[in-house]
């Protein structure tokens, strides 16, 4: 039998920004101020996308996919360090931070995908007005949209995969 270290970890200890309390209530105060701002705004972009029929064009169906992603991608990461700076939890499971890595990585590449999707739509409507119609319809749009979150959970698989592996 090999001799070794064959200890495991199984939780992260999370060192704050700050170890003063007033420091940290404050920074607490200001990102829960930022983080609600964040999902009221995308939110009501949402809400209103959703509920204006003349907002039915591919840019709006793109715009409302990117506030959704752009909610999921900020609750993934607001709520662990809203915790962390009251000085609650200072630790985090490895299945926790493996869960919340794929999660980042689903959000911000699908994001980056979506803004791809966005640029092409753009390019059409700039390069060929008179085809527009024809070349985004809704089948192509939602087609558009349903792979920019395949994409993402795809590369997030395949990313948080290769770290655990680590």
């Amino acid at each position: 039998m090999e001799t070794g270290n064959y200890t495991s970890v199984t939780e992260f200890i999370i060192l704050g920004l700050t170890e003063d309390s007033t420091v940290g209530a404050t920074l607490f105060i200001v990102f829960l101020g930022i983080y609600v701002v964040t999902l009221l705004g995308n939110g009501s972009i949402i809400l209103l996308i959703r509920s204006s029929p003349q907002l039915r064009t591919p840019m709006y169906l793109f715009l409302s996919h990117l506030a959704f992603v752009d909610v999921g991608y900020s609750s993934s990461v607001t709520p662990v360090m809203l915790r962390g700076l009251l000085g609650e939890g200072s630790s985090l499971r490895v299945a926790g931070c493996a869960a919340q890595l794929c999660s980042v990585v689903t959000f911000g590449s699908t994001e980056c995908f979506l803004l791809a999707a966005m640029a092409y739509d753009r390019y059409v409507a700039i390069c060929s007005p008179l085809l527009y119609s024809t070349h985004m319809s809704s089948r192509v749009c939602i087609l558009l949209v349903v792979m920019s979150y395949v994409g993402g959970s795809l590369n997030a698989w395949i990313f948080t995969g290769c770290v655990l592996g680590l």
